[in-house]
């Protein structure tokens, strides 16, 4: 009942609530007059049985003393042909029936009313009983005549109780109009899209409602207003301080790629030089001196490389190369990386080998590993650092970094990706707080990578204890036959002819004298005259043009390869030389030519490992895979 009253409206409500007092004042009259007019009626059938049974009593006196059998049935008769009597019976003292008229229709007992009526012997003063008089009268007409009156009684109810309702339905619709239309002006108000204003009806309570919600609609409509305006405002301060803050991220980024690539020339060729002077170097003292600069280098090149790596992040500069390997091969790159790094420490470098492929990028995914290893191996004090992979049920592998090193608190898991954020470890034994220490990007360019591999590094540490860091990557299939990983290759690049282009005198100086010491057979170039100068002293092609990717005044290495390629009379570059690019170049246009080219890329500052593995792979394949 509740929820049906919950869903009428006000003015079913109003019309309920007048019509109801209506319908029950009018049931009570009928029922009470219909009572009354009953109990009315009988009253009156009784007083006229009465009247007749008394009148017969004292007709049949006389014939009853004198037992006039005949007298008595004419009474009888005569009183039967009375209306609304069916019945007369004249009885004597002892009971025996003297008179009696039969019923000319047959009546049911509630139809009858029944009178009995002594008749008395008045001559003697005894007044004894000397008979009895039986007299039924017929009330049918009465209860017909009661039914009719009911029955138009109930009509005229019903008619009354039409009109009361329509009457209470137009009450209740006059009485909840001006609700009902601040009710829609309620809604109109909600929608905010102009100002509301409803009709003063009358000047009662709900006229003080009425003047009420105008006063409050149009201070809400001002209040609105006067928020959009705001609103506004700050949205278009907002956007002037979004521009603002992308510009300065675009200035910043290129800032970074321009000042990466001026700034790895010079670092390169020291890279090179510090590699030269330990060739062939046997006094110890010479080579600790050496050692010491290589590892200011690293220190330097680690940095940078840190930079390098957001710059391009930003600018988006790094494309993704999805293809199918071992995991292993990565974890052997990993290994080499870092193994002679762990033993410096006296730590232990456990790579666990794996039969699991990957699909993924190659790159990125070394990337992020080496990173990670480099990142636990410089807060691990005692212990070591595991590398290990293990196939998921959802068809991905799950790459984990551990390490049982300080920790991390949790009040710092948040937001050890964030850039430049470093945790200070107060003497928690953090190897690399001279020239290796880092500038908090390394955990910020892992996050990035693993990103772009549309997947996401997951941290579990506790202080004291160590760290875990896990990913997932897509499983592949395993492949057959698959190359084996250069560093299984011989590195030896003895008798290789290559040329070298690049526009800095120092870094030519620098690698000349690097591949001159490897057994290589060197030409230099610093533009495209000189390159085509050093073509004509060799009628064969070389096996090797390594170049830089820009050049003074303009230049482009890959202008300078496809005029080698014209020189040499070769249709197509897979078919000559192997071709190698080394830059410092992060814009993604720039990076967008070599890899429309499908030249290979390596970049600045390059390691004289890292030179050597790809010139043997491109000895031994007679190209070079990026």
């Amino acid at each position: 009942m509740g929820r049906l009253w919950q869903r009428t409206t006000l003015m079913q409500r109003l019309a309920f609530i007048a019509l109801v007092p209506t319908l029950v004042t009018a049931v009570l009259l009928v029922a009470m007059l219909t009572r009354h007019q009953q109990a009315t009626l009988r009253d009156m059938a009784q007083s006229t049985a009465d009247s007749i049974a008394i009148q017969t009593a004292s007709v049949c006196a006389e014939p009853l003393r004198q037992m006039q059998r005949r007298e008595l049935t004419r009474i009888a008769q005569s009183i039967g042909e009375l209306p609304h009597v069916t019945h007369v019976q004249i009885r004597a003292a002892d009971g025996e029936i003297l008179a009696d008229t039969q019923a000319r229709e047959e009546h049911s007992g509630r139809e009858v009313l029944t009178v009995v009526r002594d008749v008395i012997n008045t001559d003697h003063d005894t007044h004894t009983v000397i008979g009895s008089v039986l007299v039924d009268v017929s009330m049918k007409e009465a209860i017909a005549a009661q039914r009719s009156s009911l029955r138009n009684t109930l009509i005229a109810l019903t008619f009354s109780l039409l009109v009361a309702a329509i009457i209470g339905w137009q009450a209740a619709r006059w009485i909840s109009a001006p609700l009902r239309h601040l009710a829609a002006a309620v809604h109109q108000l909600g929608r905010g899209d102009r100002r509301v204003e409803v009709d003063i009806t009358d000047h009662t309570e709900i006229g003080e409602l009425q003047r009420g919600f105008n006063s409050a609609a149009a201070a809400l409509f001002d209040v609105q207003r006067e928020m959009e305006q705001e609103i506004e405002a700050a949205t278009l301060e907002l956007a002037r301080k979004n521009t603002a803050l992308e510009t300065a991220s675009i200035a910043k980024a290129r800032f970074l790629a321009a000042a990466s690539h001026d700034l790895r020339q010079p670092l390169y060729a020291l890279t090179l030089f510090s590699s030269s002077l330990a060739e062939n170097e046997c006094d110890p003292l010479r080579l600790d001196r050496i050692a010491h600069i290589q590892e200011c280098v690293e220190a330097l090149d680690h940095l940078f490389t840190e930079l390098l790596d957001l710059s391009r992040l930003e600018t988006g500069a790094m494309q993704l190369e999805i293809s199918e390997f071992p995991v292993d091969h990565v974890f052997d790159e990993v290994s080499r990386n870092f193994r002679l790094i762990a033993e410096q420490h006296e730590l232990r470098l456990v790579v666990r080998p794996t039969s699991l492929w990957v699909r993924t990028d190659r790159t990125m995914l070394a990337r992020i590993l080496n990173n990670l290893v480099s990142n636990a191996l410089r807060y691990t004090r005692e212990g070591g650092v595991l590398v290990g992979a293990r196939r998921q049920a959802d068809g991905t592998v799950r790459v984990d970094v551990w390490d049982t090193g300080s920790g991390i608190a949790p009040e710092h898991q948040m937001r050890v990706f964030d850039e430049f954020y470093r945790v200070d470890t107060h003497g928690c034994g953090e190897h690399d707080s001279g020239p290796r220490r880092g500038l908090g990007l390394g955990l910020a360019t892992v996050q990035r990578l693993a990103e772009l591999l549309d997947t996401q590094v997951k941290l579990k540490s506790r202080v004291g204890r160590g760290s875990i860091f896990s990913f997932h990557v897509p499983e592949a299939p395993v492949h057959p036959a698959f190359p084996s990983p250069a560093d299984e290759r011989a590195l030896d690049v003895s008798g290789m002819r290559v040329l070298v282009i690049d526009d800095e005198p120092a870094i030519l100086s620098g690698i000349r004298y690097l591949l001159r010491s490897w057994g290589c057979d060197v030409a230099v170039a610093e533009d495209r005259v000189q390159a085509m100068e050093a073509a004509e002293y060799w009628p064969i092609a070389p096996d090797l043009v390594i170049s830089d990717l820009r050049l003074r005044d303009g230049e482009s290495g890959l202008d300078i390869l496809a005029a080698l390629d014209q020189h040499y009379g070769l249709s197509h570059p897979s078919t000559g030389f192997a071709r190698l690019l080394i830059t410092g170049e992060t814009r993604s246009d720039r990076l967008r030519e070599i890899m429309a080219a499908k030249i290979p890329v390596l970049y600045k500052p390059v390691s004289p490992e890292q030179l050597r593995e790809a010139m043997a792979m491109a000895r031994s394949t007679g190209h070079l895979t990026a």
